[in-house]
């Protein structure tokens, strides 16, 4: 699959700045900080003071360089109220660092399942299927990564996912506040009925 820098802006966009804490000024840690059109266009139509402090394995100036995986690992976290994975896959393993460290703000999500359809093995070991199965047969276990990967955020104990999809494209949002909550019943709101 081609990666396209920004594809689906709007949806991007509009999901970032509909769910927005109210603090001010909004801290944003960017794991995929790329040129920073998405969060440009954020401040631009809401009008908010947004601080960015990116990340990108690209050296482009003005992110912090590297994998983002370490630097979330070792940063304090506490100190933003958004963190964004606008990834060209699935940041899996992102997530589960997140969630493992307690943050308790938003997360801004992109999950995309390749025309492979491959699926990180760790999240499949998360949700209990077995190891020695997917390496032998793994396109059994990599259907329906969507739902397997909602299934990891309610158990998880996220209740709540607001996302926009399309086809394997998937963007969303969660409140890690929820994740030390209660209980498996994710429900689904799907936003911005008609961006066309």
């Amino acid at each position: 699959m081609a990666q396209t820098d920004s594809s689906f802006l709007a949806d991007k966009v509009y999901l970032r700045a509909n769910h927005l804490p109210p603090c001010d000024p909004v801290r944003v840690l960017d794991c995929y900080a790329g040129f920073g059109i998405v969060w440009a266009w954020v401040k631009k139509i809401t009008g908010r003071d947004i601080r960015v402090l990116g990340i990108d394995t690209r050296d482009i100036g003005f992110a912090l360089p590297g994998d983002n995986r370490a630097y979330l690992g070792t940063i304090d976290l506490d100190k933003f109220d958004v963190i964004d994975l606008d990834a060209y896959g699935i940041p899996f393993d992102q997530v589960e660092v997140i969630l493992n460290r307690g943050y308790q703000g938003v997360i801004f999500v992109t999950f995309i399942q390749s025309v492979y359809g491959c699926l990180p093995n760790a999240m499949l070991s998360a949700l209990g299927y077995p190891m020695a199965g997917v390496k032998k047969i793994p396109t059994i276990f990599y259907k329906h990564g969507w739902e397997k990967m909602l299934l990891y955020l309610a158990n998880r104990g996220l209740k709540t996912v607001v996302h926009r999809s399309f086809r394997n494209k998937h963007y969303f949002m969660i409140n890690g506040a929820e994740a030390g909550g209660e209980g498996c019943d994710t429900r689904m709101e799907g936003i911005f009925a008609d961006l066309s």
